[in-house]
């Protein structure tokens, strides 16, 4: 009985390990298969580029010279960036702005542009786009996230994690914003930017939420300073006391405050909420000055902006590449309506 269990467990072992051996030579066969049909794949790639190469360098050629002429020909673009800090949850309104300048400004519509950012007609002809994209990076987005923490219940922070955070963070979330304009002319885009920030500020809603902001601060304000006056003279308090019972003749009968631990105590509250209202002071000092404006100007635009020298934006290198696709393409329609027209 005991040998021919042993020899059904041989059978079964020999019959694991033929089919582990079997799936091993159907996966290394599968990869062989996919590295033979990517080497035969670029070796037709090699022949296509082999036939038809002066074609492809007379497309590169052409595109040169074509790509050239454009660059010698177009007026040189200057780009200005300006870094902004929106309040009061006004970055939509801003992003809206701004989307709806870059349209003006791509559909030549420059009466129209030059009303809305304050500038001549002949200015509003020089602007090109006008885009704006959040700047950001991984100390600022900790630091935004540590300051969403703090807002939350104990219950809610033990829910939200650091990955989910960037998983929903987009241009939105960020605190920091640039503006960027590119223009013909060095010197527009410094004259856009009263008129970009005040689109903001000058809106209904947003003055509004600036002045219930400026109302509640104030308020905190007196109330520190309401309860550091409380807490000064209590320590005027204290301190006379003390005085007085120096003052006393040996033998009569006195409470010493500083020997009272319960005073000591009051006396070291004291301190610590003093000192707490000092930190509060200075936060709220802090809070007062980011929330001064409604838009924070962090970096104006420079007087004059940059010469816009990008080597892959040229014209001499985008129109070859457009010419060899163009013509790659073609001959490989033309090559496909062959094959096609021999299929059988």
């Amino acid at each position: 009985m005991n040998a021919k269990e042993n020899s059904s467990d041989d059978v079964d072992l020999g019959q694991l390990f033929k089919l582990i051996g079997n799936a091993f030579s159907a996966c290394f066969t599968l990869i062989a298969n996919i590295f033979k049909n990517v080497f035969h794949f670029f070796i037709l790639l090699l022949q296509f580029i082999r036939v038809h190469f002066y074609k492809l360098v007379l497309a590169v050629f052409l595109g040169v010279i074509v790509g050239g002429v454009i660059d010698h020909n177009a007026l040189p673009r200057y780009r200005s960036s300006m870094i902004v800090q929106p309040n009061f949850n006004s970055v939509q309104q801003l992003y809206n702005n701004i989307e709806f300048y870059d349209q003006l400004a791509k559909q030549q519509e420059s009466k129209a542009l030059a009303e809305a950012l304050h500038i001549s007609e002949s200015a509003a002809v020089d602007v090109k786009k006008v885009v704006i994209s959040s700047f950001s990076d991984q100390t600022q987005r900790i630091k935004q996230f540590s300051e969403f923490i703090q807002e939350l219940d104990s219950v809610s922070q033990k829910q939200v994690h650091y990955e989910d955070y960037l998983k929903n963070f987009n241009d939105i979330n960020a605190k920091f914003h640039k503006i960027e304009i590119e223009t013909t002319s060095p010197g527009i885009a410094k004259k856009c930017q009263k008129a970009i920030v005040t689109s903001i500020e000058n809106n209904e809603y947003f003055k509004l939420q600036k002045d219930i902001n400026d109302d509640n601060i104030a308020l905190r304000d007196s109330i520190i300073e309401q309860q550091q006056k409380e807490i000064n003279d209590l320590q005027e308090f204290y301190k006379r006391i003390k005085v007085l019972e120096a003052k006393k003749p040996d033998g009569t009968t006195s409470i010493n405050l500083a020997e009272n631990k319960s005073d000591q105590v009051s006396e070291l509250e004291l301190l610590d909420h003093e000192k707490k209202l000092k930190d509060e002071k200075i936060k709220l000092n802090n809070e007062k000055a980011n929330t001064k404006n409604t838009i924070n100007i962090i970096s104006e635009f420079p007087n004059k902006g940059a010469l816009i020298n990008d080597f892959f934006a040229k014209k001499i290198v985008l129109t070859p590449i457009l010419f060899v696709s163009v013509l790659f393409l073609t001959l490989i329609m033309i090559s496909l309506n062959k094959y096609l027209a021999g299929y059988n």
